[in-house]
């Protein structure tokens, strides 16, 4: 199914809302933990998002692909910018693969030793 997304990203932060009405201090927690590593001022806004859309990815999380995404392009990440980041990710998400399938392997070893 293909997602509309900027409808989606409207009706994700419209639950969110209500959400935070009925339990704002979880809301005002997780926005205090998005806003801490801005304070330090090492990474630019648009590293950060980048970041964040690998990570979106990874945990595949459509409502941080919809937030992120408007994020990053508002903070000028290019479309070949984005495309490198998820690049990053695929290569991760990869090499963990791989690092797990060692350890199913070892697993192996170790029930049959």
């Amino acid at each position: 199914m293909m997602l509309e997304w900027n409808d989606y990203q409207k009706q994700l932060l419209a639950t969110i809302g209500e959400i935070a009405t009925l339990s704002p201090d979880t809301v005002r927690g997780y926005a205090t933990l998005g806003q801490a590593g801005t304070k330090t001022g090492r990474l630019d806004t648009k590293t950060r998002e980048l970041i964040a859309l690998a990570v979106a990815v990874s945990l595949r999380c459509d409502g941080c692909i919809t937030t992120h995404t408007s994020a990053a392009i508002k903070a000028g990440a290019s479309k070949e910018e984005i495309t490198e980041a998820l690049g990053v990710a695929i290569a991760v998400n990869a090499g963990a693969a791989l690092v797990y399938s060692a350890r199913v392997m070892d697993a192996f070893t170790a029930k049959t030793a």
